[in-house]
């Protein structure tokens, strides 16, 4: 039995962030299959899409509409589409709300991937127009699906807190292997970094303050990379902020991708992670791969790291990410080649692209059949 899927999503772009990377990844590892085939229906960006042209993305020519971006050609093409299953990537932009609609008409399973969107803290952002959508359309696809797909046990509390009642399917993302070919050697100065968008909720001014609680002599011993674009006005206060702060060992690096990615986070001594919520945090997993330990806020579900030792999982003040810095600053590159490499073990166990493409696979079997119900299915 060859299944056939159909995502959707808002944004399909390199630059779109973590929800696309990993929902590529996915769809990619999941047509290497045999028994699945799984397209990934978008409106034509102005940037390039995600990939190299692989014949699973189909693009139509963007006529979206009102800001909740209403496609008539999206929605053609999904009713046209010989799907098995319909899987939309988001909640609240027509993209997502349209494939719950074809479902219902064609009769056809509908499965969502909220990508922490059900978070408290989500939901408090726009809150009033979302109620308003929530009440038009959305909370009622959200109701009828046939499953929801949690990345997380913290997510999948959220989803039971709203009173949701559907089966949960609790399937991390996916983290294909590392492209890097041979062995990166750590920078010769103790280097921490950041990665990812630039933008308020991120709190990358923690990591600033964390530096400047350093004694000075240790500060010259250290430097920062701030990897990543987003808002420019954030960015601005970022600058300011070291101007402020007297740190002439921070280093921004704008976006990154692919192999350089993949290079800068092999070459740090440590990631850092101070935002107040991520419902996965795929960068993490991603510096875990390459055998860079991570410090991660308590708002992310990475307690996995104070675990297993291959990073830590506190809250994120300055404070305590100025002790973990100065921890690094003594540590002993065996000590650090440890901890990689207990990194990197525990990707391959856990988060590898294949291992989450057959459990989704599974998940699809189950909606399809109603047999052999998996074990991450919660009812």
């Amino acid at each position: 039995m060859k299944i056939h899927v159909v995502h959707t999503i808002n944004a399909f772009t390199a630059t779109t962030g973590g929800t696309a990377t990993c929902t590529y990844d996915l769809l990619k590892a999941l047509n290497q299959r045999s028994d699945v085939q799984a397209d990934i229906l978008v409106t034509k960006p102005k940037e390039p899409l995600m990939g190299s042209g692989e014949e699973w993305i189909k693009a139509v020519e963007n006529d979206e509409k009102t800001p909740f971006g209403i496609s008539r050609n999206l929605y053609s093409a999904l009713a046209q589409a010989d799907a098995d299953i319909f899987h939309t990537n988001g909640i609240w932009r027509y993209c997502n709300h349209a494939p719950a609609v074809v479902a219902r008409q064609k009769r056809k399973p509908f499965v969502l991937t909220p990508h922490g969107m059900l978070y408290p803290e989500a939901l408090a952002h726009s809150k009033w127009q979302k109620r308003l959508l929530g009440l038009a359309c959305v909370n009622r696809d959200i109701r009828e699906a046939a499953c929801i797909h949690a990345t997380c046990e913290e997510e999948m509390r959220h989803i039971r807190a709203l009173g949701l009642t559907n089966p949960v399917a609790i399937i991390p993302n996916p983290v294909p292997e590392s492209s890097l070919k041979e062995y990166v050697p750590k920078a010769k100065k103790v280097t921490f970094g950041y990665l990812g968008r630039l933008h308020p909720r991120k709190h990358v001014e923690r990591i600033l303050e964390a530096v400047a609680l350093l004694p000075e002599e240790e500060q010259t011993q250290c430097e920062l990379v701030i990897m990543g674009s987003g808002e420019p006005s954030y960015e601005a206060f970022l600058r300011e902020r070291v101007e402020r702060l007297h740190l002439s060992n921070v280093h921004f690096l704008g976006f990154v991708a692919g192999v350089e990615k993949e290079r800068q986070l092999a070459q740090i001594h440590a990631l850092f992670v101070p935002s107040d919520f991520e419902n996965f945090g795929m960068i993490v997993a991603e510096a875990l791969r390459e055998g860079t330990p991570v410090f991660a806020s308590t708002g992310t579900p990475w307690r996995v790291l104070n675990e297993r030792g291959c990073g830590w999982w506190q809250e994120a003040t300055p404070e305590k990410m100025s002790a973990v810095m100065r921890e690094l600053l003594s540590m002993t590159p065996e000590k650090l080649d440890e901890m990689g490499k207990i990194g990197r073990k525990l990707v391959a166990e856990r988060f590898s692209d294949q291992a989450v493409a057959e459990q989704m696979k599974e998940l699809y079997h189950w909606i399809l059949t109603k047999q052999n119900k998996p074990s991450f299915v919660y009812e």
